[in-house]
């Protein structure tokens, strides 16, 4: 403790400026987190006072005209969008990146890493309109009526791949060679090391790399709405249309008025809890594999 407060004291001048313009960016992050958040509180507040909090998960349907505001199958979508896509993706990012470090020749790697990067960059509805026009007739094709949970699996999960992809390719590159030639050293092939060597030492930023494309699969909103069918239910098989939560408050802020607006904004705060509850979760996670 003494020895940091020491290092702050005899900055220079440019870094002491640094260091606070730094604090300052920092608090305007969070003052912007806040702020966000009371915002939803806010307009929430009518339905929450109006409807009550248990009605939003034990109403017969989701149905704001005749007074019903059941979110559990739109939730329900949402989880299970979410979890099939980070199922997937997690071990064909990381086994791309793998891939891309460790076996492709390197006139290969370097294009491979940049399309998985232009990937990165393509805007949600164009995966959307693709999913729409090219992977829901092929669902339809096997299983009727194609607007489907898993065509909402799928679409999110090309488009949370390069996230989970780009992250463990620099977490690859950030293990110390000293531990390659280590193993090496011993004998060890290139898999084990891989296996036994990189990947617990990269594990960190690997984690990361989940948690991030966990937050865009619960976030994501318009490729979702034109691939998921938008029939309001808890679906009973991967063939069964949904409406995610995201996609509810898109398709129907436009028009809401009175208690169905304040509950578009209840559905906000339940999408911010998840949020909340996967970064409380990684950090109670990241805090076990440390100090444990």
């Amino acid at each position: 403790m003494t020895s940091s407060r020491s290092n702050t004291l005899f900055l220079w001048p440019t870094d002491r400026l640094l260091l606070w313009l730094l604090r300052g960016l920092a608090a305007i992050a969070g003052l912007i987190v806040v702020l966000i958040v009371a915002f939803l509180i806010v307009e929430a507040l009518p339905a929450l006072h109006h409807v009550g909090v248990l009605r939003f998960f034990t109403d017969p349907s989701w149905h704001p005209a005749e007074g019903f505001y059941n979110l559990t199958p739109m939730l329900w979508g949402t989880l299970f969008a979410m979890a099939g896509s980070v199922l997937i993706a997690t071990p064909l990012g990381i086994l791309s990146a793998v891939f891309c470090r460790y076996y492709a020749p390197l006139p290969l790697a370097r294009p491979y890493r940049r399309l998985i990067e232009l990937l990165a960059g393509i805007p949600s509805v164009v995966y959307g309109f693709w999913g729409l026009v090219v992977l829901v007739p092929l669902i339809g094709e096997l299983h009727p009526p194609g607007p489907s949970l898993l065509a909402g699996i799928l679409i999110l999960t090309i488009m949370i791949l390069p996230t989970i992809a780009l992250m463990a390719d620099a977490s690859l590159a950030n293990v110390p060679q000293q531990y390659i030639r280590g193993a090496a050293a011993l004998g060890l092939p290139r898999w084990a090391t891989i296996r036994g060597v990189v990947l617990p030492a990269a594990k960190s930023g690997l984690f990361t790399g989940v948690i991030l494309e966990t937050g865009r699969a619960i976030g994501e909103t318009m490729a979702i709405l034109m691939v998921c069918g938008n029939v309001v239910q808890t679906p009973s098989g991967i063939f069964d249309p949904i409406r995610t939560l995201t996609a509810n408050i898109a398709l129907e802020m436009a028009y809401a008025l009175g208690d169905h607006r304040a509950a578009l904004f209840v559905s906000g705060l339940v999408l911010m809890a998840m949020i909340v509850t996967l970064v409380v979760s990684a950090e109670w996670i990241s805090r076990g594999r440390i100090y444990g």
